[in-house]
């Protein structure tokens, strides 16, 4: 193997190396996926959990595109919610709690079962570069290996630190060594490097707790699963999480540590993720509080290890130790192991093309929290993008990218190379302006063609998205054709407190009113004789609910959506001489000097650049 050109190396097996390396491979390119421990390939490193707000439109995007992680959600999930259903269908979000084990083996096993992957066990220590192109990698034994594109996606392990207290090592991830030896090529190379910290909570042993004072936190009576594919089945049976709380006598205790906290005595100076605090940063920024709660997550469906979230800590192992036995239901309370932060290196993500491509080095791409991201599916989202990438440009084919409007995986993408990211960049919903169009339940219709076309989504896989989506849109046009007389439908608007109808009308007018549901238009014979009469499915009748509840707004965002991406046509040519455009901001000139944004639409999100700086470039280039 080590006398082979590779077609691309994979650094780094965690979330975004796993879905970079299946991604290539199944594309047909030769890969090469190393990792300084096989053992641990897709490791949990933090809650086991996939999914939840935002990041679970991310796992059902990727899983529509033909990447893995949908898949190994459904195959190791202990429990299934489907978040913010109270809200509108933008906002559900789909999250399992996953077998930490099962997880990581059957990531395994399906990269071992993916033809044109190879794997080696060695820590990469630096890059081969030639005439601003990376042409390969080196190992720590000096071993070297060809390479047409190399991704790399090494996660905390970049010169990492891991804190205690007052006592710190080097790492990147509780018992297991950091890597050297890139960061400081990189940054000989041109590159701006920066670092960002991270915590995990302590994981203690499920036998010591007592669950009977804390509030059970069940899955969905009907589960669903993240995978478009019939595969695999919703959970029959699910493990309940638990909720309990912090008290102002924790927090004294806590508080008692401070003076030794890495966090707050100054020996960490990174920032660390903004919506998922440490117990004792939530204590200091939120004083008036006095509990914090806490969720009580199994790890597996036959481990008693369990993850505390919402403890996350830097704290001394002692102090951990004390303030937990102080919570309720954790008066005996065993640990497994300490809670920790953790330092590492990572490369601002402006100096990234929308394919995750450097601008510095030809054929070389980052993933995940190099480029400053926190969360699994974050970092599998940039795996999946950069990998395909890699294999497209090794094939000599265009290149890939969504656009805001398709994807939150665009969105994502388009903020970090745009804006850039000074602190570990979470997805939310709010970040997505299209959110409407960019719903869990379709991102199937969004994406799956597009992952048909790279050779990623199977031809089995687009029918049955095309089946569903027909069916879907054959139920609507029922709707809008289908007449109710007032003596039928009046009864249910009445038991709804809806207003009566004095005359005939189309379903479809009735069933768009708030407070009707599927349930409720059900009721009317005709209705529940379609349904029966065309055998529709779940993800079929809601997909036909969603379509008629919100014509309205999804046809308004569309409307918004073609109206910016006609600027995304407007190409700016490479190399494009700002410092020429007297007439703009100079703030304005270097923001775009340092982007170098592709679209006058890219240019136009770039913080710094005002709506009259855009009129003023548009001009200037003759449009």
């Amino acid at each position: 193997m080590f006398n082979e050109v590779y077609d691309v190396i994979v650094v780094g097996a965690g979330h975004a190396g796993s879905e970079a390396a299946a991604a290539a491979a199944n594309m047909g390119s030769k890969t090469l996926l190393v990792t300084m421990n096989l053992q641990n390939i897709a490791q949990m490193s933090c809650n086991p959990a996939m999914g939840g707000i935002a990041k679970g439109q991310i796992v059902r995007e990727i899983d529509a595109l033909g990447g893995y992680s949908g898949i190994v959600s459904d195959t190791s999930a202990i429990q299934f919610k489907m978040l913010n259903k109270s809200k509108g269908p933008a906002m559900w979000s789909p999250r399992v709690q996953s077998d930490r084990m099962r997880f990581a083996e059957d990531w395994r096993l399906l990269l071992e079962g993916t033809p044109n992957l190879d794997f080696y066990q060695e820590m990469v220590s630096a890059l081969i570069v030639e005439n601003h192109k990376v042409v390969g990698v080196k190992t720590s034994l000096g071993i070297e290996i060809k390479a047409k594109s190399v991704v790399l996606t090494n996660g905390t392990f970049l010169n990492g630190l891991i804190h205690i207290g007052d006592k710190n090592f080097g790492g990147g991830r509780a018992g297991e060594r950091a890597a050297t030896g890139i960061t400081e090529q990189l940054v000989n190379l041109g590159f701006d490097s920066g670092r960002m910290k991270t915590g995990t909570p302590p994981r203690v042993d499920g036998r010591s707790l007592d669950y009977s004072k804390m509030l059970e936190q069940p899955g969905d009576e009907n589960p669903e699963k993240f995978s478009y594919l019939d595969t695999t089945k919703a959970l029959e049976n699910q493990r309940s999480c638990h909720m309990t709380y912090t008290s102002l006598e924790v927090h004294d205790l806590l508080r008692e540590g401070f003076d030794r906290s890495p966090m707050f005595n100054g020996r960490i100076k990174s920032l660390g993720p903004r919506y998922c605090p440490s117990i004792e940063d939530k204590i200091n920024r939120f004083a008036d509080k006095d509990r914090h709660q806490l969720f009580i997550e199994p790890e597996g469906w036959n481990t008693c290890e369990v993850y505390v979230n919402g403890f996350s800590t830097s704290l001394p192992e002692d102090v951990q130790f004390k303030a937990l036995r102080s919570v309720v239901g954790f008066e005996n309370v065993k640990f497994f192991r300490p809670g920790y932060a953790i330092e590492y290196d990572y490369f601002p993500p402006t100096q990234l093309k929308h394919t995750l491509e450097t601008k510095l080095v030809e054929g070389l791409y980052f993933a995940g929290q190099i480029n400053g991201t926190t969360g699994y599916e974050e970092a599998a989202s940039q795996g999946l993008m950069a990998g395909i990438n890699a294999s497209l440009k090794v094939q000599e084919k265009d290149p890939f990218t969504l656009k805001r409007d398709e994807a939150y995986i665009g969105v994502l993408v388009d903020d970090l190379i745009t804006k850039g990211t000074e602190e570990p960049y979470r997805m939310f919903t709010s970040r997505a302006e299209y959110r409407t169009l960019l719903r869990q339940d379709n991102a199937d219709k969004r994406l799956t063609p597009k992952g048909f076309e790279l050779g990623l989504a199977s031809e089995k896989r687009l029918k049955r998205m095309e089946e569903k989506h027909e069916a879907a849109e054959k139920f609507v046009t029922f709707f809008e054709t289908e007449s109710v007389k007032p003596d039928v439908i009046n009864p249910i608007l009445e038991s709804k407190k809806s207003a009566a109808v004095k005359q005939s009308g189309k379903l479809f007018k009735v069933f768009a009113r708030p407070n009707i549901e599927m349930d409720d238009v059900r009721k009317v014979e005709s209705v529940e004789s379609y349904i029966q009469e065309h055998n529709l499915d779940r993800e079929v009748i809601e997909q036909t609910e969603i379509q008629v509840k919100y014509a309205g707004y999804i046809a308004k965002e569309k409307n918004n959506a073609d109206k910016l991406t006609r600027l995304e046509y407007v190409k700016i040519p490479e190399n494009f001489d700002y410092s020429q455009i007297k007439s703009m901001s100079f703030e304005a000139r270097e923001k775009l000097k340092k982007i170098q944004p592709t679209t006058v639409s890219q240019a136009s999100r770039i913080s710094g650049v005002s709506p009259n700086d855009i009129s003023v470039l548009l001009v200037y280039m003759g449009r």
